[in-house]
C-alpha cells in the first residue's frame, strides 16, 4: 500500500480526552457488571480469569491487551493465531455468550485507559502479522488501535463466518491472512482518511446497535464505499 495524505478531522489530543473520560465513566458503572463476570468466569472455567494477549500499537511497541479468558488452556502449546473452527471445541459455555455479546472485552477499558488503545480504531493485531505484513501495518497502526471501528461494525460477521468454517489452525492462518488482513487494513485507511468524533460516536453507537436493540437508522454515510471493500 501506497503512503496516503492524512486528513484528521479533530486533534489527537481531543481524542483522548473523550477516551479517558469515557472509559474512566464506564469502569465505574460496569464495575458490578465486570465483578460479577469475573466472578462467573472463576467459578465455571477457573483460573486464569484474564486472558492477556500480547498485540502491537504501532509497528514495533507491543501491549498486553487484556479479555476474559473464554476458552479452556491448553499448556501443552504456545497460543497463536486468530480463533477459528480449529478452536471452536476449546470455547466454554460461559465464554460462548461472553463472545456473543462482546462482553468478554470490557477489560480493554483498562487498556483505553492506559493509552494503549482507543474506543474507535483498527483492531490490534498480532505481533505475527505485523511482521509478515509491515507494508500493511505502517499504514494502518498509524491510527490508534481501538476496541471496535469501521472494520469492525462492518466486517467483523463476515470475518467470523470465514474463520468457522476451518478446521486446521494452518487452514485458519491462511484464510484470515489471504481474505481478512487485506479487506480490513482497506476499511481501517478508509476510517483513517475520514475520521472525527462525530464518526466515532456513530460506530460506537452501530457497536452497541448489535448488542441491544437502539433507535436509527444503520450505516449511512461511508456504506456504500465501506461494503463494496469488505467483499
Amino acid at each position: 500500500m501506497k503512503p496516503r495524505q492524512v486528513r484528521y478531522s479533530y486533534a489527537a489530543p481531543a481524542k483522548r480526552v473523550f477516551d479517558v473520560v469515557l472509559s474512566a465513566v464506564l469502569l465505574v458503572v460496569l464495575l458490578p457488571l465486570i465483578l460479577l463476570i469475573s466472578l462467573a468466569v472463576l467459578v465455571f472455567d477457573g483460573l486464569p480469569v484474564l486472558y492477556p494477549a500480547q498485540r502491537m500499537k504501532a509497528p514495533r511497541q507491543r501491549f498486553t491487551l487484556l479479555k476474559f479468558r473464554t476458552m479452556e488452556t491448553d499448556r501443552r502449546r504456545h497460543e497463536v493465531g486468530v480463533s477459528g473452527g480449529d478452536k471452536r471445541h476449546r470455547i466454554t459455555r460461559l465464554g460462548r455468550a461472553l463472545r456473543r455479546t462482546r462482553l468478554d472485552e470490557l477489560p480493554q477499558l483498562m487498556n483505553v485507559l492506559a493509552g494503549d488503545m482507543s474506543f474507535v480504531g483498527p483492531r490490534p493485531p498480532a505481533p505475527r502479522y505485523v511482521k509478515r505484513h509491515p507494508g500493511i501495518y505502517a499504514e494502518v497502526l498509524r491510527s490508534r488501535t481501538g476496541i471496535t471501528g469501521l472494520a469492525t461494525v462492518i466486517f467483523h460477521s463476515h470475518e467470523e463466518m470465514l474463520l468457522s468454517q476451518t478446521r486446521t489452525a494452518a487452514e485458519t492462518e491462511q484464510i484470515y491472512v489471504r481474505r481478512c488482513i487485506p479487506r480490513k487494513a482497506r476499511l481501517d485507511l478508509i476510517y483513517r482518511d475520514n475520521q472525527s468524533l462525530g464518526l466515532d460516536l456513530y460506530l460506537i453507537y452501530l457497536t452497541a446497535g448489535k448488542l441491544v436493540p437502539l433507535p436509527g437508522r444503520r450505516v449511512k454515510r461511508l456504506s456504500a464505499k465501506a461494503r463494496r471493500v469488505s467483499h
